[in-house]
């Protein structure tokens, strides 16, 4: 049987709730459902502000507006993630400074962000690679000693925590994706930003308004509308929340069924890890993820080009991922790798990503570990 690589969440409340969306007629966003979103996600962090947003990416470009990132500021990111992280700065006229992983979670290493900051810096955008937190303790401690902002690239890790702390949540600003390959999707695209900053709510509320004081004007705190910062229209449709809003109401049980087939897959796979043929994840003590991704890395990338070809001969979908943005045409233009690159590169041409969705049965994971297990059996195959 063919195996896809991911299958969408349809948890079977999207239609009725959709139905009912449309039969109330105001679908422009800021809706009962909406509202109903905001409110699930601000009860993980009483203290933070969530905006929904369009998508992941309108996420971040709403970050980058609210942390005021001006030409020739420096954004310190790991080169390591999708492009939409950089895109964001990049929009605004910052120097994206890539820094090396960790080769055990592909998430920035915190002990290269002192020697990557310039009295440029603006900002440290750590992304949480495979829904496994980034060491948030050091990072929070590097950005208050040089009085930087952290924006929390979370995209993939609603329900997933740092030392009891929701992702998202710990930075000054968090930022979240409901794309169709996430855990949660607001039919097929969304997100949210989450701002943690008291300081930033105000203008965040402006910049949510395309600019305006429309919501003070609504509270009778102001008496004319008018124009007051740069903004955009940002607004989650209440289509889209319809299908996020039955989908988080099971938001435990999604993330619990997804981090139960991850730790299937990481036990058959620890046999591999220990004959040298696969390098497997670490998740820290302190860190709760949800399941998004399952990786694991081989010897080469010759063996990983070959196990992926094998897989698909099998019709099991299994993929690589990011291809490090310091290295390409445009990121070289607009950026530039502080240190060494020890990690990054050579890691990255090792990873692959196997098949993991809510609704994967357990027959269809017998069935890739199968085929993973036929793979290495003889060294010869794979040498």
């Amino acid at each position: 049987m063919a195996i896809p690589f991911t299958r969408a969440l349809v948890t079977g409340t999207e239609h009725e709730n959709v139905k009912q969306a449309l039969e109330d007629g105001s679908i422009g966003g800021t809706g009962v459902f909406g509202r109903q979103c905001q409110q699930w996600m601000e009860q993980l962090s009483p203290s933070s502000r969530v905006f929904l947003t369009t998508s992941g990416t309108s996420a971040l470009i709403f970050a980058a507006l609210l942390a005021d990132i001006q030409p020739g500021d420096e954004v310190i990111v790991p080169s390591y993630t999708y492009v939409a992280t950089v895109n964001a700065f990049l929009m605004r006229g910052a120097t994206c400074v890539y820094v090396d992983v960790e080769k055990s979670t592909m998430n920035l290493d915190p002990a290269l962000l002192e020697a990557a900051i310039t009295p440029k810096t603006r900002a440290i955008v750590p992304v949480h690679y495979a829904s496994i937190a980034c060491d948030m303790t050091t990072i929070m401690a590097v950005a208050k000693r040089h009085k930087l902002i952290v924006i929390e690239d979370a995209a993939s890790s609603l329900t997933s925590a740092y030392k009891g702390k929701p992702l998202g949540s710990i930075g000054h600003i968090g930022c979240f994706s409901f794309h169709a390959t996430k855990n949660f999707t607001a039919g097929g695209q969304g997100g949210a930003i989450m701002v943690n900053d008291p300081n930033l709510l105000a203008r965040a509320e402006v910049i949510y308004e395309n600019g305006t004081n429309r919501r003070q004007l609504a509270r009778g705190e102001v008496s004319r509308y008018e124009m007051l910062d740069l903004g955009a229209n940002f607004y989650m449709s209440e289509v889209s929340a319809a299908c996020l809003a039955g989908q988080l109401v099971m938001a435990e049980h999604v993330s619990a069924r997804r981090r139960q087939l991850w730790e299937v897959y990481y036990a058959r796979l620890k046999g591999l890890a220990v004959a040298g043929h696969v390098e497997l994840p670490r998740v820290p003590d302190h860190c709760v993820h949800n399941g998004n991704i399952f990786w694991f890395k081989t010897r080469t990338r010759s063996i990983r080009d070959t196990f992926i070809r094998f897989m698909k001969d099998a019709g099991i979908v299994v993929l690589f991922h990011f291809t490090p943005l310091h290295s390409s045409v445009f990121g070289e233009k607009t950026g530039r790798f502080s240190g060494l690159d020890r990690h990054t590169t050579v890691e990255s041409e090792k990873l692959v990503r196997l098949p993991l969705y809510y609704d994967m049965t357990d027959e269809e994971q017998r069935t890739v570990l199968h085929h993973i297990e036929r793979f290495f059996e003889e060294d010869e195959k794979v040498s």
